[in-house]
């Protein structure tokens, strides 16, 4: 975790610089020990092989401080504010700031485009990009989390708008669209499911469920009931056989994490938010003291 000295522009915008950094060259430490034990207990060859690759290549990036990955991703934000923090800078600034200076200096490739033009901006910034979601809290604090999401993975991923009496066929349209994606997400993936709220939320929910640390097993849930949905779509899912990289085996998903929200008594929105084996994100926080 990165550690925000003070309250100011280059203070958070040098923070930024680091935790991309850091988001797109070491993988966070539940990660590895999920892919190592995925590795371990592989019974397919084929498998066991992708798998110690993949644990190499994690290793060689740290080691030489490059990218995880040749897609970079486009960056998402999870900004909490403390209430009795006051801001007078330009956060979105700050923000913007160190992703231009990341795209440059670590280096990572621009992948930020027009959807319609497809002009590249070049520096990873654009309308809308980076996508930065803000929560108050109490306290005075300031944390900053960012997650890298690659097109391969995303692009899999899938919502759909049920009748609120349709909460059984959740575990099956996560298992399905995990089967449609094949091995185009490069699993064993990290699977987000967002239930309830409005549309947009629920897609959001998925995404945040993917911050959820998936190592070791007995991570405890919001409620017994979503810990034990959790597990059976994990089985699902890795009884699919898609293994990794596509290639068959045992683990075709490192875990599943699900959040929810209330929502109208008239709609169940479902989110399925796919990470690829890279699930990578850091954090910095600001902490004001009492």
């Amino acid at each position: 975790m990165i550690q925000i000295p003070s309250l100011s522009f280059d203070s958070v915008a040098n923070a930024v610089f680091e935790i991309l950094r850091e988001s797109e060259t070491i993988l966070p430490d539940d990660v590895v020990l999920s892919i190592q034990n995925a590795a371990d207990k592989e019974s397919s060859p084929v498998a066991k092989t992708q798998l110690n690759s993949i644990l190499k290549n994690i290793e060689l990036a740290a080691k030489k401080s490059v990218p995880i990955c040749q897609d970079t991703g486009i960056f998402i934000f999870f900004v909490e504010i403390g209430r009795d923090l006051c801001l007078d800078f330009d956060i979105e600034g700050a923000i913007r700031n160190g992703c231009v200076r990341a795209t440059r200096e670590v280096p990572l490739r621009p992948n930020v485009v027009d959807p319609l033009t497809r002009h590249n901006t070049g520096n990873n910034i654009g309308y809308g990009l980076p996508e930065i979601n803000y929560a108050f809290v109490p306290g005075n604090t300031l944390t900053i989390t960012v997650a890298p999401k690659g097109a391969g993975s995303e692009n899999m991923s899938a919502i759909r708008m049920f009748n609120p009496t349709e909460a059984g066929k959740i575990k099956e349209f996560v298992a399905k669209t995990v089967l449609d994606a094949g091995g185009k997400p490069c699993p064993p993936v990290v699977i987000g499911v967002g239930i309830g709220g409005s549309f947009n939320q629920s897609a959001k929910l998925a995404k945040e469920a993917l911050l959820s640390p998936i190592w070791p097993d007995e991570i405890v849930c919001e409620t017994p009931e979503l810990m034990e949905m959790e597990k059976e779509i994990l089985d699902a899912v890795n009884s699919l056989g898609i293994g990794c990289m596509g290639l068959g085996g045992d683990t075709t998903a490192l875990a599943v994490h699900i959040k929810k929200s209330s929502c109208h008594t008239a709609s169940l929105p479902v989110a399925v938010n796919i990470q690829c084996w890279a699930n990578r994100h850091a954090t910095a926080v600001y902490d004001g003291g009492k």
